[in-house]
């Protein structure tokens, strides 16, 4: 089976931690093990080949310098525009650096490019590619909408307005948040004409309906789970915002954070407490809303702001992300949706994103 994972922070790793994702992950975690504020790695492109994952979505992350979060350090933060646009542009030369350096890693923009690392998978397993798709997580990089054009050219492919609010729309994380700005109309004009997938992933409840009203291309949700499961709270999404990026013809990554999955569960607290069980019910009620399992997809955010501590009780890597499909197997669902939800769905959208 062909897993797609819509949202790992491979760059932002490397940066904020040194964490070096060519490594085993047993050398990663024993070079931390003295502990690491974001818990114990997850993460490593031996382990993701492991696991059969053949593409996934590299963020750019950088940080509002602003916030005073233990997880993240001034390597990464920002405190204007140019800041924000120098250290995301470091991460996508990471990016670009590994494809010209590993025979296994490939930069994926275009139906050539996927395909390729697609038709590896045929081969014997050392031959596995793993295709990263650029995906920007908050738009303050950008410095003016229309040099998003030199991003499309650098090979970015995927932008999420927000992460906390941004110049061109309001976060998620609070209760009041804005939506879309006069700037963040402008941006959603120039990314549909250049043909940018929206990830409303971290947007605010009202920017993301301005969005689908508006937004005339593509639009996703690269890792955000059921809201009416976690709790209420802007950074999942609502039934109403589910049933519309269904219409819409989107897809939503569930994201595989133990407190993102359980109602009121706190990070640190017992792994057992959540399972695979979990997973399912946030996919179970997108697909019971949107009528089809043909917009659910896996964007797990591994080693983005938890280790393998906070994640489900049956899993302890990304490795593991195949066991979702037999927790699936499990609780009704045909191959055929399986294989949807594990990766087709995701491939579906970058083929027609890529086709037109």
């Amino acid at each position: 089976m062909f897993i797609v994972d819509a949202h790992l922070d491979i760059a932002y790793n490397v940066f904020n931690d040194g964490r070096n994702p060519r490594l085993p992950l047993a050398t990663i975690r024993a070079s931390e093990k003295k502990g690491h504020v974001r818990g114990i790695a997850t993460v490593s492109f031996p382990e993701l080949q492991k696991g059969g994952i053949g593409l996934v979505f590299g963020t750019l992350f950088v940080a509002p310098g602003h916030l005073s979060l233990p997880i993240i350090s001034e390597k990464v933060a920002y405190h204007d525009s140019e800041e924000a646009h120098k250290l995301a542009m470091q991460q996508l030369d990471y990016y670009h650096r590994l494809n010209d350096e590993s025979e296994l890693v490939r930069l994926v923009t275009d139906l050539a490019s996927l395909e390729e690392v697609i038709a590896s998978h045929e081969l014997e397993e050392s031959q596995h590619m793993i295709g990263i798709v650029p995906l920007m997580e908050g738009a303050d990089p950008i410095r003016e909408a229309e040099e998003a054009e030199y991003w499309w050219e650098r090979g970015l492919r995927l932008i999420g307005l927000a992460w906390d609010d941004t110049r061109y729309a309001g976060g998620g994380w609070g209760s009041d948040s804005p939506g879309l700005t006069k700037e963040g109309y402008h941006l959603l004009e120039v990314m549909a004409e250049l043909g940018f997938i929206l990830d409303l992933t971290h947007m605010s409840e009202k920017a993301t309906l301005e969005a689908l009203d508006r937004y005339e291309g593509i639009i996703i949700a690269s890792h955000s789970n059921a809201r009416a499961i976690t709790g209420d709270s802007q950074r999942h999404l609502s039934d109403i915002q589910i049933r519309r990026l269904g219409e819409h013809g989107g897809v939503m990554g569930i994201v595989l954070s133990n407190s993102f999955l359980r109602r009121h569960h706190k990070k640190g607290e017992a792994k057992a407490l959540v399972t695979l069980d979990h997973v399912v019910a946030h996919i179970d009620h997108m697909c019971q809303l949107v009528g089809s399992a043909d917009h659910v997809g896996i964007g797990s955010d591994f080693d983005g702001g938890f280790g393998a501590a906070d994640i489900p009780a049956e899993m302890g890597s990304v490795a593991d992300l195949g066991l979702i499909a037999t927790a699936l197997q499990q609780r009704g669902y045909d191959a055929a949706d399986i294989s949807k939800i594990m990766g087709r769905n995701w491939l579906g959208i970058l083929r027609r994103a890529w086709s037109s």
